[in-house]
């Protein structure tokens, strides 16, 4: 089968060696996606809402690119710096997938590469032709 990559541009991917989404077949897995800003820089320090909403746009686009939509996506996996503040990432999470409801987890880990990050995103989709 053939393998599409997307890429996002993120800085990280080439030295890394990872895209930030993969099609084969109808499945598109899309990676940690962090919330870096056009200009490569954290963007919405301090923001787990702010960040999560843009993590969540970076990763439709990609799964966009992919060719899958936001129904497609079958789970999901919210990563936080700090689980007490779930809600806020719950509530840029709904605002995407309120109806679509994919399989999701909220769970808390000890940091990320860059301290100002507060959330990471995670997407499975499953695309039929």
């Amino acid at each position: 089968m053939t393998r599409l990559r997307v890429s996002s541009g993120s800085q990280y991917e080439q030295p890394m060696g990872f895209s930030r989404a993969v099609r084969i077949g109808p499945a598109i897995a899309v990676s940690g996606t962090a919330p870096i800003g056009p200009d490569g820089a954290t963007a919405h320090k301090g923001d787990v809402y702010a960040q999560t909403a843009l993590c969540l746009q970076i990763m439709l686009r990609a799964i966009r690119e992919a060719g899958g939509t936001p129904e497609s996506v079958i789970r999901t996996r919210v990563l936080l710096k700090d689980a007490t503040q779930w809600r806020e990432a719950a509530r840029a999470h709904g605002e995407v997938f309120s109806t679509i409801r994919p399989a999701s987890t909220f769970v808390g880990v000890a940091g990320f590469i860059d301290p100002d990050w507060l959330v990471e995103t995670e997407a499975d989709c499953y695309v039929e032709d």
